[in-house]
Order: C-alpha cells, then structure tokens, then sequence
C-alpha cells in the first residue's frame, strides 16, 4: 500500500500547532506566575540599608533625585553616590546636599580611569564604601515613587533572602516610541520577575535592585565581568549570583523607581543592542528558556501569516490565533494591574509584533557591531 503524501503545508501547520502550545505553556505556566501574584506589604523592623547611585555629568538629575532620596520615610539609611570623573558641577552639587543631609556620603573618582570603562568600577567603589549589609540601587535619572520605597524594597528580605527584585517603569508621555519602549519595559518585566517566582532568576535592573553586601563579596563583586565593558553590572551579577531560593520580588506601586523616555530611538537601539549583546552571557538554561519564547513568538506569527495567505485550514489558523491572542491579553492586563500599567493593552499585539522584528534587526546589526562602551 502506497504511503499517503503528507504535504508542505500540513507541515507548515503542525509546526504552527506545536508553537502555538509552547506559547501558551509560557503564558499560562511560566508569565501566570506573576499575573496571579499577590502582593502584600511587609510589617518588619526596619533594617539600615544604603543606598548606592553612580553618577557622571548628572547635575540636573542629581538636583531633582537626591531630596527625594534623602528625605525617604526610613529611620536608619545612607546615600551613597559616586561621582564618576564629572565634567560639571556634579560634586559642588553634593557637597552643598552634604551640608542639609549629613546621610549623604560621596565617593569622588577625579578622573577617569582608562583601564576600567563603564559603571562596574565606580559602582564597586561605591558599595565598598557603604556602611550597611543590604544594598539598594537605582540610578540618577529615576525618581521613586513615594517615600516608601525604601520601606517597600528592604521590608521584602527575610534571612533567607538575598536578593529582592523591584520595578523601573517608564512615565508615559507623548508619541509611538514612549508607548514602544513602556511596553517592552513591561514585557521584560514579566519575564524576569515571573521567571524569579519560578525560581529561575535571571536578571535585575539596576534602576530599582537590592542586594546583600556579604553576597557581592562572596561572589567576588564584578571581577569576572570587567572584560565585558558594556554593563553586565545588573542583569549578569544576578543571572550569576542567584538561586533558587535567595530572591524574592516586591511590586507594590510605592516600590517603583520610574524614569523618563526622552532619549531619541538610535539611543534606545543601541541600549538594546548592548542588552542582547550581554544576555549571551546568562546562564545556559536562561538563555534556552528565554530563546525557545522568542522564536516560537516569532514562528507563530510567521506560519500564522503563511497559513493565511495559502489559505489552508483557516478554522484551524484563526481559532489557535485566537485562543493565542485571548491568553496573551488577559495575563498581559493582569500584569499591567500588578505593574500600574496603563493604555497599552489594546494594541499591545501590534507593539508586540513591531518588538519582534526589532529584535530581529538588533540581532542581525550585533554581528557585524562589537559592543564596548557604557555610555
């Protein structure tokens, strides 16, 4: 008996099965985590805690930034900043905030240091300097949400924890690339704080990260990250130092750290450029986990629009679309009610559909860039 033809395109369309499974086992399963997450605010004794901010030619930021900082409602905390060989008056600056808040230390780095570019030198200076076991980051062009975030980020440590993960979001503001970029500010948000929830922790970001200092020391601090000039400071110190068990997350909207969007979109791609540079650099499971997403996100709506077009079992192609689409904004508004976020749900499967093709182009412009600065 002859073996019946199996053709191309019910290939095409069991392909486009299996990746429509894999999508909704990371919606469900893997981003579910934190859309089903409930927070809850801490009642602990406060524990002294500083605060560590590297700045470069931040006057402006520095100005608006530290009252909000220095004026926290906390009982026992430090501000640390470093002044990274500023061109500006950064550090007539602080030492005038000095005077009014005698929990302001400075580090004052007069020059700049040609054998170690980037933040991980100055930021090392600066946790060396800080008088308290747990650590918070955040940068000068943030800008907390409420005098509780100190409260927030450091009421999440227990004994057993050494790591606690905040929010960055975006303001929102005027105009498609604000709403772009909010939106894959949120959509790696979910990633690396559901993956957290799942034990699988991966990454931070430095605009809103707490830590332990005995666990910087322990783990060596950046010393097997200076080679890698571009960062690495955030996301591949945690891909590096955490467990399974030692990191736990805090997104009540008091604990964000927000900051403004107003960088033109060549900076922004080369920002993202440098993040997927970087992320080569995570661990192995890490980087199996979160490249199967991508490509059967990208295999998904490939084969979709092929499918469409061959014009082959449409029921079949629409209702899988559909069902794909229908899990994809209901986590996504339960994590935007989770993250503050507003106004993107609606036409986040076109904002979702533009990121994978950026990324496809940020993938293509890497190999031919070499990525090696921090600024």
């Amino acid at each position: 008996m002859p073996v019946p033809e199996i053709s191309l395109l019910f290939i095409l369309l069991s392909i486009y099965t299996l990746v429509f499974i894999d999508q909704i086992i990371y919606f469900w399963l893997f981003f579910g985590k934190l859309a089903f997450y409930k927070p809850k605010k801490q009642g602990k004794k406060p524990l002294p805690v500083s605060v560590v901010i590297c700045a470069r030619d931040e006057y402006s930021n520095l100005e608006r930034l530290l009252p909000q900082l220095l004026e926290q409602d906390y009982p026992d905390f430090e501000v640390v900043v470093v002044n990274d060989a500023s061109n500006d008056d950064t550090i007539e600056l602080l030492n005038d905030f000095k005077r009014k808040y005698p929990n302001l230390s400075i580090v004052n780095i007069t020059q700049s240091l040609n054998f170690f570019q980037g933040k991980k030198f100055p930021l090392s200076l600066g946790i060396k300097s800080a008088k308290n076991e747990l650590l918070l980051l955040t940068e000068a062009h943030c800008e907390p949400g409420s005098d509780q975030w100190l409260k927030l980020m450091t009421s999440a440590f227990t004994p057993n924890t050494d790591i606690v993960l905040g929010y960055g979001p975006l303001r929102p503001a005027r105009g498609f690339l604000n709403t772009l970029r909010r939106f894959d500010t949120m959509q790696i948000a979910i990633q690396y704080l559901s993956f957290a929830l799942m034990g699988k922790t991966f990454m931070g970001t430095g605009r809103n990260l707490a830590y332990r200092k005995s666990l910087f020391y322990k783990s060596k601090g950046f010393i097997s990250q200076y080679k890698l000039q571009i960062g690495g400071d955030d996301d591949l110190f945690i891909n590096r130092v955490a467990t399974k068990t030692n990191t736990r997350i805090e997104i009540l909207p008091e604990s964000f750290m927000y900051s403004e969007s107003w960088q033109p979109f060549s900076y922004w791609f080369r920002k993202k450029q440098q993040h997927q540079y970087i992320s080569q650099y995570y661990k192995r499971g890490t980087r199996f986990l979160r490249g199967k997403f991508a490509l059967s996100q990208f295999l998904f709506y490939a084969l979709f629009a092929t499918l469409l077009i061959m014009n082959y079992n449409i029921i079949i192609v629409l209702s899988l679309f559909a069902l794909r689409l229908f899990s994809q904004l209901f986590i996504t508004k339960m994590c935007m009610n989770l993250l503050s976020e507003r106004k993107l749900l609606l036409i986040s499967p076109l904002l979702e559909l533009f990121l994978i093709l950026l990324q496809i182009f940020v993938r293509v412009s890497n190999i031919f860039i070499k990525q090696n600065k921090w600024k």
